[in-house]
């Protein structure tokens, strides 16, 4: 494949040290697009068997542009100062999961591990969670400090 071709059906895998940065992080920037108008906005996530989860509500810009257009991308960062930056940005195709086992799971760790569920919960049907799988990522910062 040439440099610059995007396979979307591969998955890409993160290093170690990519995984570990995942996990001791939960909020991360997501982009999404419609029409070529690009929509970008934080949101709360869980990482998990290579995937990256986020919660949503069926009224956001973010639900209507996925349902018009898988593609999404994030960025989780994390910035100590100009020259002391860390993040990885990923591109991924989005799945949406709005019932069955898969959303009673990613619920339940949502719940543990986010406040703002405890505070505002719902149910099956309510709210869907997406699901993030990566076919591409650029890190910096991450390999070379920890």
């Amino acid at each position: 494949m040439s440099p610059g071709i995007i396979n979307k059906n591969r998955q890409v895998k993160f290093t170690k040290k990519e995984e570990k940065f995942l996990l001791e992080n939960e909020l991360c920037r997501v982009a999404t697009s419609h029409n070529d108008i690009p929509h970008v906005t934080p949101v709360s996530y869980i990482y998990k068997n290579n995937y990256l989860f986020i919660a949503t509500d069926y009224n956001t810009r973010k639900y209507k542009n996925l349902k018009l257009n898988k593609n999404i991308a994030i960025a989780v960062d994390v910035y100590s100062s100009s020259v002391e930056n860390k993040a990885i940005i990923i591109k991924g195709t989005a799945d949406i999961i709005e019932r069955g086992e898969e959303f009673k799971q990613l619920y339940q760790e949502f719940n543990e591990k986010f406040e703002w569920v405890k505070n505002d919960p719902w149910k099956e049907g309510e709210a869907p969670f997406i699901k993030i799988k990566p076919f591409g990522k650029t890190s910096w910062g991450i390999e070379e400090n920890d």
